[in-house]
């Protein structure tokens, strides 16, 4: 039985299923390890916050390929990861085998997770259960699954962040479905607190940034254009005279958040890295 202090679930369908749908082709798209490889500190440090400790049973949900799972591993923990993506989840087993890290990678959908309530002590999720289109049902869900006294850790992209604005030049061009949450809404705590409700005793929040670094604006293109499925997926979906003024948008945000005086692009984009304690 679900506990009385977890969120309500509904049993019936999510109206975002045909979002999820194309979110799930989208992060399908371009190979999201070579974008994830750039931000294993992150998982890192959200790991250090959350205090995980040998032996306790985290489970990391939209794990990718693995980031923060792989960091929960590295300090004995039991771990699972969960991904609706097969191919991330492909390359997240690669990675534990070559660091000779036990954990167990399984396909999951960060709005209906397939474990039994109370059945993990740490709940994590690094730039992943963000992007969930049902930000109550993925809550709900994260509340579920994790024990009663246990935590929750989450690094979320600030809607101020240059990630955030980023994605907000892309739906300019192609417009996100009508009542979709931003997802950049989670890297702000008044919203966790909302959204987490009852079932949050205590949250302690700190800003974070993470330093990005492009040789050149067509550096960012190849790596962001070419591998980060959303940003692929954008690009593929317009004429290409709009892919063009996309692209010239885009640059200009991200040399205005630059600090490189040459060609590169240098930019900090801010996080809010938050351990939830539950009821």
């Amino acid at each position: 039985m679900t506990s009385s202090c977890a969120l309500p679930t509904s049993p019936n369908p999510s109206p975002f299923e045909a979002v999820k749908a194309r979110q799930q082709q989208a992060w399908s798209a371009g190979d999201y390890s070579v974008v994830g490889g750039l931000i294993v500190l992150v998982a890192e440090e959200l790991c250090e916050r959350a205090d995980i400790r040998p032996g306790e049973r985290v489970l990391d949900v939209a794990t990718g390929h693995g980031n923060t799972a792989l960091a929960a591993a590295r300090r004995f923990a039991r771990v699972t990861g969960v991904d609706y993506v097969p191919a991330l989840l492909a390359r997240a087993r690669e990675r534990a085998a070559i660091e000779r890290l036990d954990v167990d990678f399984q396909d999951g959908d960060a709005e209906a997770l397939p474990f039994p309530d109370a059945s993990f002590d740490v709940v994590t999720s690094s730039f992943g259960v963000m992007f969930a289109p049902d930000q109550a049902r993925a809550a709900s869900e994260l509340v579920r699954v994790c024990k009663p006294g246990g935590r929750i850790a989450l690094a979320s992209w600030t809607p101020s962040s240059p990630i955030a604005e980023m994605f907000r030049t892309t739906g300019r061009f192609l417009p996100p479905p009508p009542g979709l949450v931003p997802p950049a809404t989670w890297g702000d705590e008044a919203h966790l607190r909302e959204l987490f409700g009852a079932a949050l005793r205590s949250i302690e929040s700190e800003t974070r940034a993470f330093t990005f670094r492009f040789a050149s604006f067509q550096h960012w293109m190849e790596v962001m254009g070419g591998y980060y499925g959303p940003v692929r997926k954008a690009f593929e979906a317009l004429e290409p005279v709009k892919r063009a003024e996309l692209a010239a948008e885009i640059e200009r945000v991200m040399r205005a958040r630059s600090r490189a005086m040459d060609a590169s692009i240098v930019f900090p984009s801010e996080y809010l890295a938050s351990v939830i304690m539950r009821v």
